[in-house]
C-alpha cells in the first residue's frame, strides 16, 4: 500500500524542503544595498529639486518684497521733502530708480554698494570699490551698477535682451536722467575692472563724457563671466509735479 501524503512527510521537526542554494542570501544583500542606493538617490534628487526652487523661485519672491518696501520708503521721503536741488539723491535708503524697458523688470531701485548684503535684496547696486562709481547728477564720469542676473529678484536677468539705441532711464527726486545705449561686451572675465573707468575704453570711448554702465554674471545661471552694456546720457529731463513719465517708458 502507497505511503499517504501525510506519512510522506516526516514528523520529527525537520523541514524535508530543499534548501536555497548558497548563493541566493549574497543576491538578497544585493537588492536590499541596491534599493537603498535608489531610495537615497531619490532623496538627493528631492533636495536638489527644493534646492533649484529656492534658489531661483522663492529667493525672487522675498527679494522683490524687500525691494518694493524700500523702494515705498524712498517715495516717502522724497514726498516729505519736496525741496529740490543739492541732497536730491538720498543713499541711505536709495539714490533712486533705474527703468529699462528692454529688460522688462519694472523698476529697479538704486542703493550704494555692490556686496551681496545689497544686491540680495532685489536692488541694484552703484559701485564703491573696486573702482568708484559716479553718479549721475556729476559734470563727468560713469555711473557704474551691478545686480544679480538670477535668484534674489534677479533684476538683470534679461540684459542681453538690450540692443544698441535701447534707453536707459534713471529716476532721482527731481531728475530723469536719458540714457542710449551705445556698446554691449557680452562677455568678459570677472575680474576685467577696466569696463568700470570713469573714460570706458572698452567701449570705444577716448574721452570723458556721461556714461552708464551695466553688469551682471553670464551665462545665464552662473558667475563665471561677466556681461556688459554701456550707456551715454542723452538729456536729463526735470521732474514735474505729477512725475510724468520721459517718452521712453510711456
Amino acid at each position: 500500500m502507497s505511503a499517504t501524503r501525510d506519512e510522506a512527510v516526516p514528523d520529527d521537526g525537520t523541514d524535508a524542503r530543499p534548501s536555497a542554494p548558497a548563493g541566493r542570501p549574497r543576491r538578497s544583500r544585493a537588492a536590499g544595498f541596491v534599493g537603498f542606493l535608489g531610495e537615497l538617490l531619490i532623496t538627493a534628487g528631492l533636495v536638489l529639486a527644493l534646492f533649484v526652487v529656492y534658489s531661483l523661485w522663492w529667493t525672487n519672491v522675498v527679494a522683490d518684497r524687500a525691494a518694493d518696501q524700500q523702494g515705498d520708503r524712498v517715495r516717502e521721503h522724497w514726498a516729505q521733502q519736496p525741496q529740490r536741488g543739492p541732497g536730491a539723491l538720498d543713499t541711505k535708503d536709495g539714490i533712486g530708480f533705474l527703468h529699462v524697458p528692454a529688460m522688462k523688470n519694472g523698476e529697479v531701485l538704486v542703493k550704494k554698494g555692490t556686496s551681496t548684503d545689497i544686491l540680495n535684496d532685489g536692488v541694484a547696486g552703484y559701485y564703491t570699490d573696486p573702482v568708484k562709481s559716479a553718479l549721475p547728477q556729476d559734470a563727468k564720469g560713469n555711473f557704474t551698477l551691478a545686480a544679480h542676473r538670477d535668484g534674489h529678484g534677479a533684476k538683470f536677468h534679461n540684459i542681453d535682451k538690450l540692443r544698441k539705441g535701447d534707453p536707459i532711464v534713471f529716476e532721482s527726486k527731481d531728475s530723469w536722467y536719458v540714457y542710449r545705449v551705445f556698446a554691449i561686451l557680452p562677455q568678459t572675465s570677472k575680474y576685467d575692472i577696466d569696463v568700470l573707468d570713469q573714460v570706458p575704453a572698452k567701449a570705444g570711448v577716448k574721452k570723458p563724457g556721461r556714461y552708464i554702465t551695466l553688469t551682471t554674471c553670464t551665462p545665464v545661471y552662473t558667475s563665471k563671466y561677466r556681461y556688459i552694456v554701456w550707456g551715454r546720457l542723452e538729456r536729463v529731463d526735470p521732474v514735474n509735479a505729477r512725475r510724468t513719465l520721459p517718452a521712453e517708458l510711456r
